[in-house]
């Protein structure tokens, strides 16, 4: 099964789950009615502003360890000279 079926089955059964209990359909054990009811309505934001933290720590993470790469930067310069002479060779005016 791939992995976007096994995402897909599990996140809609989450979700009926959850809304189950949110309209009252099953009940929580050991929670009282009213914690509940003023509980279940903000799981829905609390679990995306930890997504969107958990996303930002990440890019934050990958910048903070990005390594310098100076023979990519060469390479790509050396590229960019070549395009460009080969540009010129047609004729086409660059810079």
């Amino acid at each position: 099964m791939a992995r976007l079926h096994r995402v897909s089955i599990y996140s809609t059964i989450l979700i009926l789950i959850y809304l189950l209990v949110l309209f009252e359909v099953l009940p929580i054990p050991l929670i009282d009615a009213s914690v509940a009811q003023e509980i279940l309505p903000v799981i829905p934001w609390w679990i995306l502003v930890s997504f969107g933290s958990y996303s930002l720590w990440c890019l934050g993470w990958g910048v903070f360890t990005f390594r310098d790469c100076p023979e990519a930067y060469h390479e790509l310069l050396q590229e960019i000279n070549e395009a460009k002479t080969d540009l010129r060779s047609r004729a086409v005016t660059v810079d």
